[in-house]
């Protein structure tokens, strides 16, 4: 039994950083078909007071927050009498993430999930990590912080939960090369002109996910996997040479580790985020649950193209930022944020989303940043790349269709 696992007649205490999210609800939905083995500690959101308090009430959590404040007197009306406490703001998303637990699963979106997600490590908890930002914008400090506290990292997205299970097959020093694969998103077909016209209600179509809007959109961009390269870099201990990226459009094929034997791992699973989410809360064990069984006779073909950097220069970016390092891939998540929330409101057009990444970081090599080695570092070149980002949307906002 590895140390610190419950013993199999206790119940698994999870936490979920982002409840009401497209991953929360799958976890909440794992979570509630095994009432026997499960129970929650604290359930988060941003806004949404009353449908975080039905939440808490329906899985009986034992802490409710709301980040922002506008929600925070719906909660607590909506959970008067109920024995659930609640909280909110920093302090209160502060609280969930040290809130007594086996397991958190950071799904809160953007780099607002830095902070708690930090203290939950510190807490020495386990992360199942879906915030794909903390690893963006302070990637060496999370690990650092991980490491030094005893914490358990696992990835929770599908492409980094194959390699991590994939990599199980040989030791660190025999991998050749990771390959994370793209879906290439709604626009995989779509002409340089054709793109230039895309409007959000297009973008937040994905053809086979289900996701909320930032990471929808970042998946058009092909953004998403630039910010997962950068993941995996810190995940894995790997160099940007020994990362790829690969479209495959069925998106059943996760991921790829190559050795140097020649021989190639590959995780492959239904696309459904509940197969790493039950991963993430059953390790060291694996849960039975009634997951969508592969069936690879009736899809009969797996097809895979490398991907466009000119249409999708986003990737490209990202790869420059990753082999950067320093301050950049902060700054990019930073500007990435300020644009793909700006495309959202049709303040600039599809293509502007990159434009704005891209001039982002230009304007701020004369900012002379560093790497952050705290969260306060992070979240203050965080904000010199949001400030940088917003100057900038005027000069792309002609573009928007």
């Amino acid at each position: 039994m590895v140390s610190g696992q419950k013993t199999t007649d206790a119940k698994i205490a999870v936490s979920i950083l982002g409840a009401t999210g497209s991953i929360g609800k799958s976890a909440l939905d794992l979570i509630s078909r095994a009432p026997e083995r499960y129970e929650i500690a604290a359930l988060t959101a941003g806004r949404d007071g009353r449908k975080l308090a039905a939440l808490a009430r329906a899985h009986g959590a034992k802490l409710a927050v709301v980040s922002e404040p506008e929600g925070y007197r719906e909660l607590c009306e909506a959970l008067a009498g109920s024995g659930i406490r609640t909280a909110g703001g920093r302090e209160g998303l502060l609280a969930a993430a040290t809130e007594p637990a086996d397991v958190l699963i950071a799904a809160i979106s953007g780099a607002a999930g830095l902070e708690p997600t930090l203290a939950a490590l510190s807490a020495k908890r386990r992360i199942a990590l879906a915030n794909k930002e903390c690893l963006v914008s302070a990637g060496r400090l999370f690990m650092r912080t991980a490491k030094s506290s005893g914490a358990i990292v696992l990835p929770l997205d599908s492409e980094h939960n194959a390699v991590f299970q994939a990599l199980m097959a040989g030791p660190h020093d025999a991998v050749e090369r990771v390959t994370l694969t793209a879906s290439g998103g709604p626009f995989r077909t779509y002409s340089t002109e054709r793109l230039a016209r895309a409007v959000p209600e297009e973008a937040l179509r994905h053809p086979i996910w289900s996701m909320g809007a930032k990471i929808s959109i970042d998946s058009a961009t092909l953004m998403n996997k630039g910010l997962e390269l950068i993941e995996a870099h810190h995940l894995f201990d790997l160099p940007s040479a020994q990362l790829d990226v690969l479209v495959h459009p069925q998106s059943i094929v996760h991921a790829l580790v190559a050795f140097r034997d020649g021989a190639v791992v590959a995780g492959l699973a239904v696309p459904d985020m509940r197969v790493p989410i039950a991963y993430c809360l059953g390790w060291p064990d694996r849960h039975a649950w009634e997951a969508p069984r592969l069936d690879l006779a009736a899809l009969g073909t797996l097809t895979f193209e490398p991907p466009d950097l000119v249409r999708f220069p986003a990737l490209k970016l990202a790869r420059a930022v990753l082999e950067a390092g320093g301050a950049m891939p902060t700054l990019l998540n930073a500007a990435n944020e300020v644009a793909v929330e700006a495309f959202l409101a049709r303040r600039i057009g599809f293509p502007g989303i990159a434009a704005v990444v891209e001039n982002t970081l230009e304007r701020a090599v004369s900012e002379d940043l560093r790497e952050p080695a705290t969260v306060e570092e992070a979240l203050a070149i965080d904000h010199v790349g949001r400030s940088i980002a917003r100057t900038l949307l005027p000069q792309f906002a002609a573009k928007a269709s």
